[in-house]
């Protein structure tokens, strides 16, 4: 599913797993580079698209399909699909007309058929025996040694996170009546708990938006009575900001959980939502794609903001069924108030990454995760998150794994050698830089940097793609690796 927030991703995802096949979320924002690899890597044989990634999907079809050993079926979807006229007349979307049976192809006027009305008008498929244990999804994320790895989840996964993380929130799964505000990206796996399996489970509402944008956020939280909604901690500040904000009728929201990406939720931002609002403002929990997110709870720990005075980030308990340590290099527990890596063990813990047994046997043992980052349990058994996993760099919470840009960057004809790192950013948190040695002889110009900078635009989503700084050569350590804090010290003191 290579999809923006949209009713049909639910109904797709719902579709998928009715027939026993594999849910394989795709980064709208993936350039030519990223979906070729993705497509290949998890052996996609169809795919659904929207109709503006039409010319990207037709650009990597010719490589993709030998690899696969089969022909690429391709369906397109627009948002405004799921819309009839006049029942919402202003919307802001435009349907291109059906063409029953379309391959994926443009058209020779440029636009591209929609598929939906052919896909709506089959027949129901009959549904199979559903194998709780059984691959259901592949989750891609990032990782440090190199391209992203295909997180291996079941339903049971699926569903174990729904409930424990409901719970979480105070609530008795099943009972309905939340009306979540999901504007988080679907693909991503936050964005699947919040937005679409939370909501499943529970038999509750989500008021679905395709990005964000506080003036119709404030408009929905309102007329649709909004209950909840998990976001950046920034989103909160900007809804704020908003004049209509004083008057503003949100007497039924009162599920409202920050995330402290580029702004941290402090005691200061959280007195003045609920001076404004009368609602408690919360952190999010920790998770990860691998443990399917939502390992902890913070609901009801902040007396006295105790929970905001951790540094950096307060995670709070773990949810139902979820254990959690903190243990040493030896993965030996080390004593309460001390650091360490952090292991999950839970009924949601990826069953493998797909394909890979050397990454699965690196990251999983006995059962338990071995996450990568670092944290400590404070005297009252709630856990502090200290630091991100060694290489990650974060932009606007979108994890970007220096292995990964390095291993695009190579592709270029004119990069001998690349090594990315982060540099603190005011607005987006952090930012990549690429530090690149050209091949010897390479004609360079003033505008080499850009150019290669506009060339990896082509390959990589937007948020990933990095400053670039050319170097006549790689500062090394005695054991021969690239001096990574060497390179971004010097590129920062400039």
């Amino acid at each position: 599913m290579y999809l923006t927030n949209c009713p049909q991703f639910t109904i797709a995802f719902l579709g998928i797993l009715r027939i026993g096949a594999v849910h394989v979320p795709i980064n709208p924002m993936f350039k030519a580079g990223e979906l070729a690899y993705e497509l290949r890597d998890a052996g996609v044989c169809a795919l659904l698209a929207h109709p503006d990634f039409a010319p990207l999907v037709e650009q990597v079809r010719p490589e993709v399909e030998p690899d696969l050993g089969r022909l690429l079926v391709v369906a397109f979807t627009a948002p405004g699909d799921m819309l009839t006229a006049p029942a919402v007349p202003e919307a802001p979307f435009a349907s291109a007309a059906p063409v029953a049976g379309s391959d994926g192809a443009v058209l020779s006027d440029g636009t591209v058929p929609s598929d939906w009305a052919a896909i709506m008008a089959h027949a129901p498929a009959d549904p199979v025996q559903v194998d709780r244990d059984a691959l259901a999804a592949l989750n891609y994320t990032g990782g440090t040694t190199g391209m992203p790895k295909g997180c291996e989840h079941t339903q049971g996964h699926m569903i174990y996170t729904a409930l424990s993380a409901l719970m979480g929130q105070g609530r008795t799964p099943g009972e309905g009546g939340d009306v979540a505000l999901g504007f988080l990206p679907m693909f991503w796996i936050a964005g699947e708990d919040m937005c679409l399996l939370n909501p499943l489970v529970d038999g509750s509402t989500v008021v679905m938006m395709t990005r964000w944008h506080p003036a119709a956020a404030l408009e929905l939280l309102q007329t649709q009575r909004v209950t909840g909604m998990v976001a950046p901690a920034d989103n909160y500040v900007e809804l704020m900001e908003l004049p209509e904000f004083a008057s503003a009728e949100l007497g039924a929201f009162r599920n409202c959980t920050a995330v402290s990406f580029v702004r941290k939720l402090d005691p200061d931002l959280r007195k003045q939502w609920r001076d404004l609002t009368g609602a408690t403002l919360r952190e999010a929990s920790y998770g990860m794609t691998e443990t399917h997110t939502a390992d902890t709870f913070t609901l009801g720990l902040g007396a006295d903001d105790q929970d905001l005075r951790a540094e950096p980030t307060y995670c709070g308990y773990p949810v139902p069924g979820t254990d959690m340590i903190v243990v040493d290099a030896d993965l030996e527990p080390v004593p309460v108030g001390s650091t360490g890596q952090i292991l999950v063990h839970s009924p949601s813990v990826l069953t493998a990454y797909f394909h890979k047994p050397e990454a699965t046997a690196a990251s999983l043992v006995d059962g338990w995760l071995l996450t990568g980052d670092t944290g400590r349990f404070d005297a009252h058994g709630a856990l502090t998150y200290l630091a991100r996993t060694k290489e990650m760099i974060k932009v606007n919470g979108m994890s970007v794994f220096p292995a990964e840009v390095e291993s695009f960057l190579r592709n270029h004809p004119a990069i001998e050698r690349v090594a990315v790192a982060p540099r603190e950013d005011a607005g987006t948190g952090q930012k990549p830089v690429a530090f690149v040695e050209l091949v010897p002889g390479t004609p360079t110009s003033p505008d080499t940097a850009e150019e290669i900078r506009a060339w990896a635009k082509e390959q990589m989503a937007t948020y990933k793609v990095p400053e670039v700084v050319l170097v006549d050569a790689m500062p090394m350590t005695a054991t021969g690796k690239i001096r990574k804090v060497a390179l971004i010290e010097e590129y920062t003191a400039k």
